[in-house]
């Protein structure tokens, strides 16, 4: 782990590629700020390799503690009793990629929802836009949906809703934009409400599962 200079409020620990150390460190500092032990945090931001540690404005970066926390979080299943949120999204498998994603993975279409919907997805971290988490599979294995990159051309539009994978993600757009993933189906379950107490559905770390509406009715 590297530890990176983010003003003097913040720090910001690089993990490399050890994407598990990431979740590790983000679980157990959020831990650690929930309970007081790490004292003065206000936000904690995971990506794909980093983890950003704000504290208060003035109260200083408190590296020590940070180092502290780690340490003590460094055994073998200590940060498991950290719960994780559960969400469920109910999809209709109609989007305009699904037929050419199955086909380069060489699969039929029923088999690429099949795999989608059978994943235990987690969210890895928030970006791009409010809302829009970006999803692994939660037990880390291979899976075939990791495979397809972005589109040769981008659309100028994906509508909210869209329920997407590329580039080793699985996502959900939370608003209309411009995209490049490749669309699956859509989900009519709103991702991001800014009058909301709490705006996002998704948040680091939360779970998702993807069912198929047309198999449960």
């Amino acid at each position: 782990m590297n530890e990176l200079p983010a003003g003097t409020d913040a720090v910001l620990l690089d993990f490399e590629d050890d994407r598990p150390a990431v979740r590790r460190a983000e679980r157990a500092l959020r831990a650690a700020s929930t309970t007081g032990m790490l004292r003065g945090v206000t936000e904690i931001v995971p990506s794909a390799t980093t983890v950003l540690v704000q504290f208060e404005l003035g109260f200083g970066a408190d590296a020590l503690g940070i180092h502290r926390v780690l340490r003590d979080a460094s055994g073998p299943g200590d940060t498991a009793a950290v719960p994780d949120d559960e969400i469920t999204i109910p999809v209709h498998y109609d989007g305009a990629d699904l037929t050419e994603v199955a086909q380069r993975l060489g699969l039929a279409a029923d088999d690429v929802v099949v795999a989608h919907t059978d994943t235990v997805w987690r969210v890895e971290f928030m970006g791009f836009a409010p809302g829009f988490g970006y999803l692994v599979p939660a037990d880390g294995r291979d899976n075939p949906l990791l495979r397809p990159g972005r589109r040769d051309e981008p659309r100028t539009r994906v509508p909210a809703g869209a329920v997407a994978v590329a580039a080793g993600y699985s996502a959900v757009y939370p608003a209309p934009s411009p995209g490049g993933w490749n669309l699956l189906g859509h989900t009519d379950i709103q991702l991001w409400d800014e009058t909301s107490q709490r705006p996002s559905l998704l948040t680091p770390g939360a779970l998702v599962r993807f069912t198929d509406v047309e198999s449960t009715r």
